[in-house]
Formats: C-alpha cells, sequence, structure tokens
C-alpha cells in the first residue's frame, strides 16, 4: 500500500519522463497554460479512483489538499478543456506500459466487448453525444443508451489496446476495424495498440470460421471462439471450459473499470470528454498493474494499493 502523494509523485515522475522522451515538444500559440501536459495526464489519470464520485468531487479534493503540488490548478473546466486536448497524449502513456512490462509476449489475448452507459439529457433536438452514442443492447446491461467498447487483454490483465463505437455496433465489424488498423504501421486510431503477438481468444459474438479465416488472411489476426449454438462444429464440454476459463479473466478487468474506475458513471457533454476519460481509466489500470509489479504484489490486487 503506498500513500497518496507517494502515488502521485511516482506517477508524475513517470509520466513526466515519458512526455519527455517519447512525444514531440508541446508548441501552442497564445497564453501559457496554467498547467504542463505531464502536470495535465497525471492529474486526469488520478481523477478516476473509486474514491471521487465525480469530476466535480475530485476537483474539491484537488482544491483543498493539492494546491501545494499543483500551484497553478485553474478552474475545473479550463483543467477539463486541458484534459480534453491532451487525450492521445494519455493514450500514448497507456500502452507505453505496455510496451515497459512487455506485456504483449505473452501466447495469446482476449478480446471482448461490453456496453457503456451515458447520460442522454435532452428537451428538443438531440441529447448530449447525438449522432455518436445510441441505443445498444449487452448481457450485462440489457438495452442501454451510451457506447460499445471493445478491448484487448493480456493473461495478466493488461490493456494492450482499446475502441468503441456507438451502442448498436456489433462485435464481428468492430473487431475487424481493429485488428485493420493494428495491422497498419501508424494506426489512424493509436488507442487500438499493437498486433497480438499470439493468438486471440473470443467469445461466440466473434465467431464465424469463413470470418476468421479473413481476418488471419488480410491482417494477420488468429481469432480462436466458441462456435455459436446453430453451428454445426460441436467443442467438447472440456475445450469449453478451457475457453471460459481464459475469458474469466477479461471479466474482472472489466469489473475493476466498472465498479473501481466508474467506467459506467461517465458523464460526458461530448465524445472528446468520453475519449478523454476512458484514456484516463486505461492509463490508471495498465499503471496500477506496473506499480504492483514493481511491489511483488498482485498484479490486479488495486483495492489496497492505494492508502487514502
Amino acid at each position: 500500500m503506498v500513500d497518496m502523494n507517494t502515488f502521485l509523485t511516482i506517477l508524475y515522475v513517470m509520466v513526466d519522463d515519458f512526455c519527455k522522451s517519447q512525444l514531440p515538444v508541446e508548441t501552442r500559440t497564445g497564453p501559457k497554460p496554467s498547467l504542463s501536459r505531464s502536470e495535465v495526464i497525471t492529474l486526469a489519470i488520478f481523477s478516476q479512483w473509486y474514491r471521487f464520485r465525480s469530476q466535480r468531487d475530485f476537483y474539491r479534493m484537488a482544491d483543498q489538499k493539492l494546491r501545494s503540488a499543483f500551484p497553478t490548478l485553474p478552474h475545473r473546466t479550463q483543467f477539463n478543456r486541458l484534459a480534453r486536448r491532451h487525450r492521445e497524449a494519455t493514450v500514448a502513456f497507456s500502452l507505453y506500459l505496455v510496451e515497459l512490462m512487455q506485456a504483449r509476449v505473452v501466447a495469446h489475448e482476449i478480446l471482448d466487448s461490453t456496453g457503456v452507459p451515458v447520460r442522454n439529457v435532452k428537451r428538443r433536438g438531440h441529447g448530449w453525444l447525438g449522432g455518436d452514442a445510441n441505443i445498444g443492447w449487452c448481457t450485462r446491461l440489457g438495452w442501454y443508451y451510451g457506447f460499445r467498447l471493445l478491448i484487448s487483454v493480456t493473461p495478466a490483465g493488461v490493456i494492450t489496446g482499446f475502441g468503441f463505437a456507438a451502442g448498436s455496433a456489433k462485435e464481428q465489424p468492430m473487431t475487424e476495424t481493429l485488428l485493420a488498423l493494428r495491422n497498419q504501421v501508424e494506426p489512424a486510431i493509436p488507442s487500438v495498440g499493437k498486433p497480438a503477438l499470439g493468438y486471440y481468444i473470443a467469445d461466440q459474438g466473434f465467431a464465424g470460421d469463413k470470418t476468421h479465416k479473413r481476418w488471419r488472411i488480410l491482417y494477420g489476426g488468429d481469432v480462436i471462439s466458441e462456435p455459436q449454438i446453430n453451428s454445426k462444429t460441436v467443442w467438447p464440454k472440456e475445450l469449453r471450459r478451457w475457453l471460459h476459463s481464459i475469458r474469466q479473466l477479461v471479466e474482472t478487468v472489466y469489473a475493476w473499470q466498472m465498479e473501481f474506475f466508474r467506467l459506467d458513471k461517465i458523464r460526458p457533454h461530448d465524445i472528446t470528454g468520453f475519449h478523454a476519460s476512458l484514456a484516463a481509466k486505461v492509463a490508471l489500470h495498465n499503471f496500477c498493474i506496473w506499480l504492483n509489479k514493481q511491489a511483488g504484489r498482485p498484479l490486479l490486487a488495486f483495492a489496497d494499493l492505494l492508502g487514502w
């Protein structure tokens, strides 16, 4: 267990080293921002902890207790704008941690998707995120309004890439997009990460022999999934149990994201806000795994990592 100040110091040092060594020097016209890029990313990541019921709640604490470490802390709305501006750098930091831990050197990664509800406030016309989010269905939530999130996870629980689409999006088209982007030298959407070095393990929603063959030929992605119920191919019970035991880990990852990092309580007004918050949550997840690894703790033991 580490105290809050130690956690923030370690996080800031890592983020600052990453920004200086991996990102181009930031250039901007106009007045100098109140916070540096490293400070913005550090605070954006730290604000995702379960202790803070909302962004306002985090900012009240930061205003009272973090002024000594961040003396130029601006108004909350200005900080939110800075966090949205640096969302791609936050994504890059989360993927930097993947490479730092050499997390991709494994036999397989696990693919899975889930629904992420957002608030739909409207009086006339479109509500928030109109045209981006819509109504979808997933087994965890049933019917919901929001986005569908697709992640790729290693057996240790490290998130190696993610992407999201409207709630009504289907798993197979999202997976094809992720594999196609991962196959590019410079992906148009960097959050998808790099290709898996082994197989992808998925559930029935990703099944289809012809589809798997096309993915393997076009994108070099080998996907293993249990056949659908109406398929002529039937797996033995032992093989189905083996697949389910491997995939159980991704449920744990989603549980941490939902319960500890408040993924199901995101209330963005626009898609950049959603992207910035999601990127910070993924970065916090991977950073906690890295910190547990340094301390010799179980990698997914997040509950008692931080002493408040």
